[in-house]
C-alpha cells in the first residue's frame, strides 16, 4: 500500500478577486499562506518521499510551505506544467461576474463546466484530462508502484482529471465535484492504482 496525497493550491489573488486564472502566474494571498500552513500541519505525521507540481508560482508556493511546514524541504520536487491548471484561454483575467453578465451565465457555466466543451482560445476538461493522465503514467504512477508516497500540489481542475482516473468517475460525476484549497485529500493505493482507502473527510462539495 502507497499513499497518494492531492493538494489545490493555496487561495490565489484571482481566486479572492473572483476572476478566471488558468495559465496566468498569479501567486497566493495571506489567506492561502494560512491554508499552506495547515494543510502542512495535516501531513507533518505523514511519510512523503517525492513531490510533484505545475509550473504555475501558486501551486509552487503552496507546495514549499507545505515542505517547510512538515520539515521535508529535502525531498525530490517535480515541476511540469502537465499538472498546470485547464486554460481559459481569453477569458483569463476577466472577472467572473462581468463575463457572465457579457456572454450569459448559461453560456459561461457551460465553459465552466462541460466536459468537452472549451472556452474561446482555451480548453474543455478533456483536454487537461489528456494530458494529465499520461504525465500520472509515466511519472508518478512508477514512484507509487515503488512504494513511495506522493505528494501533487496542483490546480481545480488538473486534481479533477486526476480524481476521475482515480476514481474511475463519469464526466457528469466529475463535474459535481469541487476541490477546495489548501485541503489534503489522501488516497491508500495498490499497486494497479485501485483505491484501498479513501480519506474522504478531506473532501469538500458545493
Amino acid at each position: 500500500m502507497t499513499k497518494l496525497f492531492l493538494v489545490r493550491h493555496g487561495q490565489s489573488q484571482w481566486n479572492l478577486e473572483n476572476r478566471f486564472t488558468g495559465w496566468k502566474d498569479v501567486d497566493i494571498t495571506e489567506l492561502g499562506k494560512q491554508e499552506a500552513k495547515q494543510t502542512g500541519e495535516m501531513l507533518k505525521e505523514e511519510k512523503i518521499d517525492i513531490a510533484f507540481t505545475s509550473k504555475l508560482i501558486r501551486a509552487q508556493h503552496t507546495l514549499k510551505i507545505i515542505l517547510s511546514e512538515t520539515g521535508k524541504t529535502d525531498i525530490p520536487i517535480n515541476i511540469n506544467e502537465a499538472l498546470n491548471e485547464r486554460s481559459y484561454g481569453t477569458l483569463e483575467g476577466l472577472s467572473k461576474t462581468k463575463t457572465a453578465k457579457k456572454y450569459g451565465a448559461d453560456q459561461v457555466h457551460i465553459w465552466r463546466r462541460s466536459f468537452n466543451i472549451a472556452p474561446p482560445g482555451g480548453e474543455s476538461l478533456k483536454n487537461t484530462y489528456d494530458r494529465v493522465i499520461p504525465y500520472f503514467e509515466n511519472f508518478v504512477k512508477p514512484q507509487l508502484q515503488q512504494h513511495k508516497n506522493v505528494l501533487i500540489v496542483a490546480h481545480g481542475n488538473s486534481l479533477r482529471a486526476l480524481i476521475m482516473y482515480l476514481e474511475h468517475l463519469s464526466p457528469e460525476e466529475i463535474l459535481q465535484r469541487e476541490i477546495a484549497t489548501g485541503e489534503p485529500l489522501t488516497y491508500s493505493l495498490d499497486n494497479q492504482m485501485n483505491i484501498i482507502k479513501l480519506g474522504k473527510k478531506y473532501l469538500s462539495f458545493y
